[in-house]
C-alpha cells in the first residue's frame, strides 16, 4: 500500500526555505536534494509499453541515496539474500549497545569518529568475553548495524548486533555457548567493560584533538550505567533473516509514519517506549522536523553495516568449512535484478501490465535528466 504522504513532498514544499533559514551542512543539503527529486523528471527515466494492450507508463529514475525512504527495498532484499549464505543452525542473539545522552553533543560535532568508536568498543567488548574460556573460548561472528535515532527523531546513537550462539576455536572447531545457547554473556559485566573500552578510546580521541573531558562530565559518565540490552535468542535462522530485513537498511523515518503535512506542520506516528510502546502522534514545526531528520544523515562513505569475526569477508573460510562438515548446502544464486526482487521478495510484478493484467511491459524509450519525453499522443501521431 502506497503511503499517503512522503518525505519528498515535505522537501519539495519547504526544503529551500529550510536551507535558507537553518543553513545545514553541504552534505546534508545534497542528501535532502536527492530525496526531493527522487523519481521525478529531474533524474530522467523511461517509457514502458504493454505488449498486449499498448498501455504506456512513464517511470522516473530513483536517487538511490541510502537516506531516501523510497530507495531501500531493493538494496535491503539483495543484502538479506546474501546473508542467507552465512547462516548456520544455531540460536542467534540480538544485543544492543547504546550511548549516554551526555555524549550527543560530541556525536553531532564529530559523528564519524564517535560512531567508529561505538563500533569498535561494542565489537571489542563482545570479543573480549568470547575469547575468555570461562565464557566461550572461541571466535565470534558479528553483524553490527548502526542506528542513530529514537522514535521521536531525536539523536539516540546505538548499535544492533546479531551474534550466533557459539564460535570457532583456534583448532577450527565449532563451540557452542553455555546454557545451551539460552544466554550469551552477563549483561552487567558487558556494560562495565563496554563503558571502559569506549571511554578509553574517547579520551584518546580528545587528546589527539588537544581537548580534554570536563571533570563533571567525566564523573557523570563513569557514575551511570551504560545501557546494554540483550533480547531473548532468536529461534533460528529464519527469525534472523526476518530481523535483518526489518533493520538493516532502515532510515530515521519511513513515509508510512507520516500522518499529515499542513500549514508548516508535520505530524507522524511514534512509539513511546517509556510508556509500554504506546503508539502516539507527534506534531512538529516543519523546520524542526527537517532539523531532526538531518541529525541522522551519516558522513559520506561511512559504513553503517559491518561484519566481524568469522562473518567478516576475509575470514569466512572457517564458516564455509563448518557448513560443509555439518551438511549445510548453501545455494549460490546470481545477483538478483530489480525485477526479480520486486517479484519474489516484495510481492508485485513490475513487468505485468497494470491495465490488462496479461501483457508484459517492455521498455520502448529512455530519456535523460530534465528532458521529459514527448507527449505520448504526439509520438503516436508521428508514427
Amino acid at each position: 500500500m502506497n503511503p499517503r504522504y512522503e518525505l519528498a513532498q515535505i522537501l519539495r514544499r519547504y526544503g529551500k526555505d529550510f536551507v535558507r533559514k537553518l543553513n545545514p551542512l553541504k552534505q546534508h543539503q545534497r542528501v535532502l536534494r536527492a530525496i526531493a527529486i527522487c523519481r521525478t523528471a529531474e533524474l530522467g527515466g523511461h517509457i514502458d509499453r504493454c505488449t498486449n494492450c499498448a498501455y504506456e507508463r512513464i517511470s522516473y529514475n530513483s536517487c538511490r541515496n541510502r537516506h531516501c525512504p523510497k530507495c531501500q527495498n531493493t538494496n535491503r532484499e539483495r543484502w538479506v539474500q546474501a546473508r542467507k549464505a552465512d547462516l548456520i543452525p544455531c540460536n542467534y542473539f540480538h544485543v544492543v549497545f547504546t550511548l549516554p545522552q551526555e555524549l550527543n553533543s560530541f556525536c553531532l560535532k564529530n559523528p564519524k569518529e564517535l560512531y567508529n568508536i561505538l563500533f569498535q568498543s561494542s565489537k571489542e567488548t563482545l570479543t573480549t568475553f568470547a575469547n575468555d574460556p570461562k565464557h566461550l573460548g572461541a571466535q565470534l561472528g558479528i553483524i553490527a548495524v548502526l542506528h542513530t535515532w529514537g522514535q521521536n527523531l531525536q539523536l539516540h546513537p546505538h548499535i544492533h548486533l546479531i551474534v550466533p550462539s557459539g564460535g570457532f576455536t583456534k583448532e577450527g572447531k565449532w563451540k557452542s555457548s553455555r546454557s545451551s545457547g539460552q544466554f550469551l554473556f552477563p549483561i552487567k559485566a558487558l556494560s562495565m567493560v563496554y563503558r571502559a573500552k569506549f571511554m578509553e578510546k574517547f579520551r584518546s580521541f580528545l587528546q589527539q584533538r588537544q581537548s580534554f573531558l570536563d571533570d563533571q562530565l567525566r564523573s557523570n559518565l563513569y557514575r551511570k550505567s551504560w545501557v546494554v540490552y540483550a533480547r531473548r535468542p532468536f529461534a533460528g535462522p529464519d527469525q534472523v533473516i526476518e530481523y535483518l530485513g526489518r533493520y538493516s537498511h532502515k532510515i530515521a523515518i519511513s513515509n508510512h509514519r507520516l500522518v499529515s503535512i499542513s500549514e508548516g506542520q508535520v505530524a507522524f506516528t511514534w512509539k513511546d517506549y517509556k510508556h509500554g510502546g504506546v503508539r502516539k502522534t507527534m506534531t512538529l514545526d516543519v523546520f524542526e522536523f527537517l532539523r531532526r531528520f538531518c541529525l541522522h544523515i551519516l558522513p559520506p562513505k561511512f559504513v553503517k553495516i559491518r561484519h566481524y569475526g568469522f562473518l567478516a569477508n576475509r575470514v569466512k573460510q572457517k564458516l564455509k568449512i563448518h557448513q560443509m562438515k555439518s551438511g549445510i548446502i548453501v545455494a549460490k544464486y546470481p545477483r538478483a535484478s530489480y525485477i526479480e526482487i520486486t517479484r519474489h521478495s516484495l510481492g508485485f510484478d513490475i513487468e505485468q501490465c497494470p491495465c490488462c493484467k496479461t501483457g508484459k511491459m517492455i521498455r520502448v524509450m529512455s530519456f535523460s535528466a530534465n528532458a521529459p519525453p514527448e507527449k505520448i499522443n504526439d509520438r503516436r501521431n508521428k508514427k
